[in-house]
């Protein structure tokens, strides 16, 4: 389906926060239905399968296939989804720029030959940083570091238009087009729905969302970018794979878009402090300047980020739960989560307002 009218598909896709919830899933595929797709797919004489302890949206399997192992991501939303083609592409781009990605095996979206669709990756032996986070052996300076340098690499592509990706584009062989021909109408796409719903919810009130709309409307000279480059969308500790000091690779493109350069970094802002942010920045300038008005656009990304991640956060009950999610560190509660997303939004705002550096954070 198109994600023409989707800002960030887990809380804008018409089955919103699908596969966000506690496992074990609901919606679990058969083992031999995915055997039987992967023989056709790779006319396979040998072929073992285990569950992978993903915890994204997507339903997860290791794999040996006639000996070589990957890493098996399924879709299968009512939706019909067919973006891992789209992922898989990028995937291939971001590697041509030189920074380190699971190289796709094999990818199937037509949902022809299996009720799902389906993409196998290189199986990479080591966990997410996040692992060594909560394990308290990060070495986030160099982590930091690494991570800054790496999103001014894959900024080296410049997609066409802006948001996410028109995979008919990509099958016409027009390169990675965005579906927006100008930014700020993806920019706030949704955003009065995402409002409004945090308002509902009671996690807003409406004297917090009339200023966070202001903020947005003050800053919006912001917005018209003439050139967009590749965002992730989606960056984190847990969307990269390496040791406890170093990047092996980066995963889940998933919602990679044509955006803002300061889009990248305003994610990692959504999850750490100044320290982390000062190291990334190093590491971003050690490729190329920061851009104009780097940090009016740093703290604009930001709010709208934490925004999204507010939605998601209450929609799919992130704040109910323990110090086994993901997001949620070693002796902190859902709770903690609740008060740390208010309080980022609230450092947002006041970055916006006070044009400050990222030692507020």
């Amino acid at each position: 389906m198109s994600r023409r009218d989707i800002h960030y598909w887990k809380c804008d896709r018409p089955a919103a926060f699908h596969g966000t919830g506690p496992r074990p899933r609901t919606d679990e595929v058969p083992e031999e239905a995915i055997r039987a797709a992967l023989i056709e797919h790779f006319q396979a004489d040998e072929l073992t399968l285990s569950p992978a302890a993903g915890q994204g949206n997507h339903l997860t399997w290791n794999a040996e296939i006639d000996g070589a192992p990957a890493f098996l991501r399924i879709e299968n939303g009512p939706e019909g989804d067919d973006h891992l083609e789209m992922e898989s592409a990028v995937l291939g781009e971001v590697a041509k720029a030189g920074v380190p990605v699971p190289r796709v095996l094999g990818c199937d979206a037509s949902r022809s030959r299996a009720p799902f669709a389906w993409q196998a990756l290189e199986r990479i032996q080591h966990p997410d940083l996040n692992h060594w986070a909560k394990t308290g052996t990060l070495d986030a300076d160099a982590v930091a570091f690494a991570m800054g340098r790496d999103v001014a690499r894959w900024q080296t592509i410049r997609p066409t238009g802006f948001g996410p990706f028109d995979l008919e584009a990509w099958r016409r062989g027009e390169g990675l087009r965005g579906l927006h021909d100008d930014y700020a109408s993806y920019f706030r796409l949704r955003l009065d729905r995402h409002l409004d719903y945090l308002v509902a919810e009671r996690f807003l009130d409406q004297g917090q969302r009339a200023e966070i709309a202001a903020a947005i409307d003050e800053h919006a000279d912001l917005l018209g970018l003439g050139q967009g480059c590749l965002v992730h969308k989606d960056l984190a500790l847990w969307n990269a794979l390496g040791t406890s000091d170093r990047v092996v690779a980066y995963i889940d493109f998933d919602d990679a878009i044509s955006g803002d350069a300061m889009d990248d970094p305003s994610l990692l802002a959504c999850f750490h402090g100044a320290a982390f942010l000062e190291r990334a920045f190093a590491g971003y300038a050690s490729v190329r300047p920061l851009p104009k008005e780097a940090l009016r656009r740093f703290w604009l990304h930001l709010l709208r980020n934490l925004i999204v991640k507010a939605v998601i956060r209450v929609g799919a009950g992130y704040f109910e739960r323990d110090a086994g999610f993901f997001l949620i560190g070693s002796g902190s509660s859902g709770e903690d989560l609740r008060r740390f997303t208010e309080a980022r939004i609230a450092t947002a705002l006041r970055g916006l307002r006070e044009e400050a550096g990222v030692e507020i954070l």
